[in-house]
């Protein structure tokens, strides 16, 4: 390998380019990553303002085998750089005033929550999470590791022996009502595909392996907000040699004999041997990279079925609100009413359900003494005419569901607020449509149908994402950085 093929360029320092270039770095490889923000982290980024501390993006803590096989890769554990703490009740579901249904850490508990719902519901859920057991067993060790560049990855024994019970070919809609018919209890089950990005009847039953990290292997917080990893992940990058370069936007990269020669960016020009683009798949391909060498024509892109973008709200408190637990669903109207807004009619949504997280009823060190602070998420479909107007609409909105459904008052309490919309995913992350968590994991957006995380036109060039393998979310952006580099390692090494 020639001097100039050892180096690697990764464009974008979210978890997936840092996990590559971590790997990479381990492996020998001269790694440099350039950042476009003033801070790592992608769409994990955090804020600050008059004292209450805020992720910006990304606030579940589910998966955490993936974060621990990661840090292990290297020597390393996830308590090396950060303390978890799990999450006891894991999250509160707001069905209306004088009905909330918080989900416990405890198996016992479960069932008989899922019991005052439904007679025999607390058994099936046993059984509903031994199969999703199996699904994630697979799905993790086998599936989401494969670099989908071709169909005969499938052809694993272990895989094809187990076809029948993944349920690759049935929706997640239908699946789940062989264990229950209550409404509640499906809306429970159905709220995790959201974070896949698509309706539960265009979902892969595979998918309740979501289920299973949610319920069985618990909802986790480390201690400080989802930025901690992040900056785990900078530590680990650092250590192994890594430069990590911020505020350097990434403007073209120029073509010469089917490589990557230069990345040019707002500060200067890199040679790199390797280019890792972890930033918005579309706007790499269509804004960075001549015609001539784009894999995927715009007629493509236009007709992926994106995940939802998000409308944001990040609100400092100046008291406690009593009711609320540290994530908190609020399902006060119909989840299939949302699905038809976000999927089926694209429009902002009438009536809206939407996700609180308020870290400081875990984490006193987010929030000024007596006060909270709430980041407040509600999913909408990309592509929408972003405006303030709408911003404050659906923020008067969300303050008046939250005090009749709380029974406190919370907008004259507002001390400090800030909004994140569709074009600040773009102004941010270049993001196609304004997107929040990338391509939507159907059935015919799965492996091998996603876009390649290897260029087809240009020899030097990779992906890694929330566009390509393996889907949208924190742990599989991971894995993506993990498994880009191991095809890495594997071509530029043999």
């Amino acid at each position: 390998m020639s001097a100039t093929s050892h180096r690697v360029i990764v464009i974008g320092a979210g978890y997936a380019g840092l996990a590559a270039a971590a790997s990479l770095a381990q492996q020998g490889f001269e790694v440099t990553v350039l950042e476009k923000n003033s801070q790592p982290g992608g769409r994990a980024r955090m804020f600050e303002a008059q004292g209450f501390r805020f992720d910006m993006g990304p606030s579940w803590y589910w998966m955490p085998d993936v974060f621990e096989a990661f840090f292990n890769q290297f020597g390393h554990a996830a308590a090396d750089y950060y303390t978890l703490k799990q999450l006891d009740p894991a999250y509160a579901v707001f069905f209306g005033q004088d009905h909330i249904a918080s989900m416990p850490a405890q198996p016992e508990a479960r069932m008989q929550l899922f019991e005052t719902y439904e007679r025999g519901a607390g058994l099936r859920l046993q059984q509903f999470l031994a199969e999703a057991a199996y699904k994630y067993q697979v799905g993790i060790t086998d599936l989401v590791y494969k670099p989908g560049q071709s169909v005969f990855e499938l052809a694993d024994l272990r895989i094809l022996r187990g076809l029948f019970r993944l349920h690759l070919f049935q929706s997640f809609h239908r699946y789940i009502r062989k264990y229950f018919t209550d409404a509640h209890l499906l809306q429970l089950l159905e709220f995790p595909v959201l974070f896949l990005g698509a309706t539960p009847q265009k979902t892969p039953a595979l998918y309740s392996l979501m289920n299973y990290a949610d319920i069985a292997l618990g909802t986790w917080y480390p201690m400080g907000g989802m930025h901690e990893p992040i900056k785990a992940m900078v530590k680990l990058n650092e250590s192994l040699g890594t430069t990590i370069l911020t505020d350097t936007e990434v403007k073209a990269l120029e073509i010469d004999n089917q490589q990557v020669q230069q990345v040019l960016t707002d500060r200067q020009s890199f040679t790199a041997g390797l280019v890792i683009a972890n930033g918005d798949y579309h706007h790499v391909e269509q804004h960075l990279l001549p015609k001539a060498y784009r894999t995927y024509s715009q007629a493509y892109w236009d007709k992926r079925v994106l995940a939802p973008s998000c409308l944001l709200y990040y609100l400092g408190i100046n008291k406690r609100l009593k009711r609320l637990r540290h994530h908190n669903l609020f399902f006060h109207t119909s989840l299939q009413q949302h699905f038809h807004a976000i999927y089926t009619s694209p429009q902002w949504p009438s009536d809206p359900l939407f996700y609180v997280s308020c870290t400081s009823k875990t984490d006193s060190t987010v929030a000024p003494s007596g006060c909270d602070n709430l980041f407040i998420l509600i999913p909408v479909a990309p592509g929408l005419q972003d405006t303030s107007e709408v911003r404050e609409q659906y923020l008067k909105y969300t303050l008046q569901k939250l005090e009749e459904l709380t029974g406190e008052t919370i907008k004259k309490h507002i001390v400090c607020q800030r909004s994140y919309g569709h074009q600040d995913f773009i102004q941010d992350y270049h993001a196609f449509k304004g997107n929040a968590y990338g391509l939507a994991s159907t059935l015919w957006q799965t492996a091998m149908l996603r876009p390649s995380l290897r260029s087809h036109k240009v020899r030097n060039l990779y992906y890694t994402g929330q566009f390509t393998v393996p889907g949208p979310g924190v742990p599989p952006a991971i894995i993506s950085g993990q498994v880009v580099a191991k095809e890495i390692v594997k071509a530029y090494r043999a």
